[in-house]
C-alpha cells in the first residue's frame, strides 16, 4: 500500500472524513512550526494530507529556530493581528500560551471539535489519557499531541554485565543505579558509572524528570511558588551529587558526554530517544547497546516529563477552522506518527500507531527506539513556571546545579538557593 493510501486509511480510522470532490477554491492555512528539521517529517505529511485533501492546502511559514523563538514570533503576531492559523507549541509553553491568547479570543478551544467525534470516546480510541493531558490547560484540550519525547536509559551492556548486572533488567530506582554505577567506576577509574548530564543540559528537561519521577512537582498550585522545596527537591540535589561521587560521573556537557559514552567510557547514560540513531552511530561495533525506561522513584504517582509539542488551532475563521481540525486528526494519526517516530525517534503520541500495520515491525528491527513507546502511559507534561521566564529560570538552576555536582555547594544549600531564585524570577 502506497503512503498516502496508508495515511488515508488511517485517517478513515480516526473519523476523518474524506471530502467527495475538491472545492473551486482551497481552503489555505498558514502553518508555523518550530525546529527547521522538522520539516523532514512536516514536508511530507502535508503533502499526503494535501493529496488526501484537495479542498485544503497547507502553507508553512519559515520555522523557529526553536520553542521559545516559535513562541516569542506567536506572541508578537497576536499583538499585530496576524497569527498562523495553526502552531505547533511546545508543551511547557503551551500554558503561557493559552493564557495571553485565550482572553484575547484568539486560540480555539478543541472541545467542540472533539464532542462531535464522539467525545471521550475518541480521544481514548486515539490517546492514552496521559498523552491527550499534554494538549490539556485549566481543563480545556487546547491541543493535540505531535511529538513526544521522555528521557530514556543507553545502556553499555558489556559494562554493566562485567560489573554483575543485568543489562536487560537494569535497577528500577536511583539508589540502585547509583550502586551499580559505582562498582563500574570501582572496576575501572577511567570509566564513568553514570551520566546525567542536567548541569550541562539546555532546558530543565532531565532536573523536572527527578522531581516528577519521584511524584513531586514544579510548582505548588496552593502558593504559586516552587513545587519542590521540601524532601523531594533534596532527594533530587542528593542523587545529582552522588552521581559524580559515588557513580564517577564527570560534569560534561550533554554533547561531551555522549561522545564519551559512545566510545565505551561510560556504563549507561540518560539522554532523548531523538539520539538513539546518533548514539547507535557513535558505538558501533564497539560494544552492545541497548535502552531501557526511566527509573521511577514513585511507582504509583510517578512519572516522566514529556517534551515536544502539540498542533493548536489559532485561527477563528469558521471555514479554516474545519480545515485545520481535518489536519490535527491528520498529523496526530496512526500513519502521520508512524513516519514521524520513524524519522525522529520519538514515541508515538497515537497509541494505534503501535500496531502492526505501522510501528509493530519497525519496532521488531529496531528494539531501542521501542524503549520510548514503553513511556507512554508515564508520560506528565513538561510543565512551564507562570510568568513566561522558564528559560532564565532553568539558566539560574542549571548553575546551582552544576555546583551542587561540583561539590562547591551542599545539596541543602543548593536547595535553598534554587528555591529562593525560583520564587524571585517567578514574582518577577
Amino acid at each position: 500500500m502506497s503512503f498516502v493510501k496508508r495515511i488515508a486509511a488511517a485517517a478513515l480510522a480516526v473519523g476523518l472524513a474524506l471530502p467527495a470532490a475538491a472545492s473551486a477554491e482551497p481552503v489555505t492555512l498558514k502553518v508555523l512550526y518550530n525546529l527547521p528539521g522538522f520539516t523532514k517529517f512536516h514536508q511530507p505529511i502535508a503533502d499526503a494530507f494535501m493529496a488526501a485533501n484537495p479542498d485544503v492546502k497547507i502553507e508553512f511559514l519559515a520555522p523557529a529556530a526553536g520553542y521559545n523563538e516559535g513562541q516569542q514570533q506567536v506572541l508578537r503576531a497576536a499583538v499585530t493581528g496576524n497569527l498562523p492559523d495553526v502552531y505547533f507549541s511546545g508543551y511547557n509553553l503551551t500554558a503561557e500560551l493559552v493564557h495571553t491568547l485565550a482572553p484575547r479570543g484568539q486560540i480555539s478551544d478543541l472541545g467542540p471539535f472533539i464532542e462531535k467525534e464522539g467525545g471521550k470516546a475518541f480521544l481514548d480510541a486515539n490517546y492514552s489519557p496521559r498523552m491527550a493531558a499534554l494538549g490539556v490547560i485549566d481543563g480545556k484540550q487546547y491541543g493535540l499531541p505531535v511529538n513526544a519525547s521522555s528521557p530514556i536509559m543507553y545502556v553499555n551492556a558489556d559494562l554493566v554485565a562485567k560489573a554483575g548486572g543485568d543489562p536487560e533488567h537494569m535497577p528500577d530506582t536511583f539508589d540502585g543505579l547509583i550502586a551499580l554505577a559505582k562498582k563500574i567506576h570501582d572496576a575501572d577509574p577511567k570509566v564513568a558509572g553514570i551520566a546525567y548530564d542536567i548541569a550541562g543540559w539546555p532546558d530543565d528537561w532531565l532536573w523536572q524528570a527527578l522531581i516528577v519521577s519521584q511524584g513531586g512537582q514544579m510548582v505548588d498550585p496552593a502558593t504559586g511558588k516552587a513545587g519542590f522545596d521540601n524532601a523531594i527537591g533534596l532527594k533530587a540535589l542528593q542523587f545529582t551529587r552522588r552521581f559524580v561521587t559515588e557513580g564517577g560521573q564527570v560534569v560534561l556537557d550533554w554533547d561531551q558526554a555522549r561522545q564519551q559514552f559512545g566510545a565505551g567510557l561510560t556504563g549507561f547514560l540518560f539522554s532523548t530517544p531523538a539520539h538513539v540513531q546518533t548514539i547507535e552511530g557513535l558505538v558501533g561495533t564497539r560494544f552492545k547497546l541497548v535502552t531501557t525506561t526511566f527509573p521511577l522513584e514513585d511507582k504509583v504517582k510517578g512519572g516522566v516529563p514529556t517534551g515536544g509539542n502539540s498542533a493548536v488551532m489559532l485561527t477563528q475563521d469558521k471555514a479554516k477552522q474545519d480545515a485545520a481540525w481535518k489536519y490535527l486528526k491528520w498529523i496526530t494519526g496512526p500513519a502521520a506518527q508512524n513516519t514521524i517516530v520513524r524519522i525522529t525517534g520519538y514515541l508515538p503520541t497515537n497509541k494505534n500507531a503501535t500496531g502492526p500495520d505501522y510501528l509493530g515491525p519497525y519496532y521488531v528491527e529496531r528494539p531501542n527506539v521501542k524503549t520510548a513507546s514503553l513511556q507512554a502511559d508515564k508520560s506528565l507534561p513538561w510543565a512551564g513556571y507562570p510568568g513566561g521566564d522558564s528559560v532564565r529560570i532553568w539558566r539560574t538552576q542549571r548553575d546551582i546545579v552544576g555546583k551542587v555536582m561540583r561539590g562547591e555547594v551542599s545539596p541543602e544549600q543548593g536547595l535553598k538557593d534554587m528555591v529562593a531564585e525560583t520564587n524571585a524570577l517567578m514574582t518577577k
